[in-house]
């Protein structure tokens, strides 16, 4: 998609079918920051004994962190996330550079969308599936939206 996802928003032209690509390579100093700001110190993130025994062959990223490479195209869009199911398939090591493809599926009359993503690895293995909900900008946060971008979005570290 060209069209930079900020501006398409601000617009009001996204639409069902409209598909964003992320693409990420996860850092085990991301994953332990992420597990200190979450307070998750399982040790399958941090002990390669116990990931062994969990039947890993190496220690594993956090899952959230994973899944929170829809925040990108939910940022960049405005939208408010009302709801979030994701189902991780594979683990992600260390190191792993993870795909996230974003589907908007459907937008109904009050501007609630739905939509499916799909997170592969550098292999094409499927390592977690989500499916979304929630409320894209409308009126007055269109609007206001519209008008960060004009003043060159200076909110926005990704600015397009």
């Amino acid at each position: 998609m060209s069209t930079p996802i900020r501006k398409q928003a601000m617009a009001g032209t996204i639409s069902p079918g409209d598909t964003w690509i992320t693409r990420r390579t996860f850092t085990e100093e991301e994953s332990m920051a992420f597990g200190d700001m979450i307070r998750d110190y399982n040790p399958v993130h941090y002990d390669e004994r116990f990931s062994g025994a969990r039947g890993f062959p190496q220690r594993i990223l956090h899952g959230l962190l994973t899944a929170s490479m829809i925040c990108e195209p939910g940022g960049q869009s405005g939208w408010l996330a009302t709801g979030m199911n994701f189902g991780f398939k594979k683990p992600v090591y260390f190191g792993d550079t993870i795909e996230c493809r974003l589907t908007i599926l459907d937008i109904d009359k009050r501007g609630v969308a739905s939509a499916s993503a799909t997170y592969t690895n550098q292999h094409g293995d499927v390592v977690l599936e989500a499916d979304l909900e929630g409320v894209l900008p409308g009126g007055k946060a269109r609007k206001v939206l519209s008008q960060m971008v004009a003043e060159g979005d200076p909110t926005n570290k990704i600015r397009n």
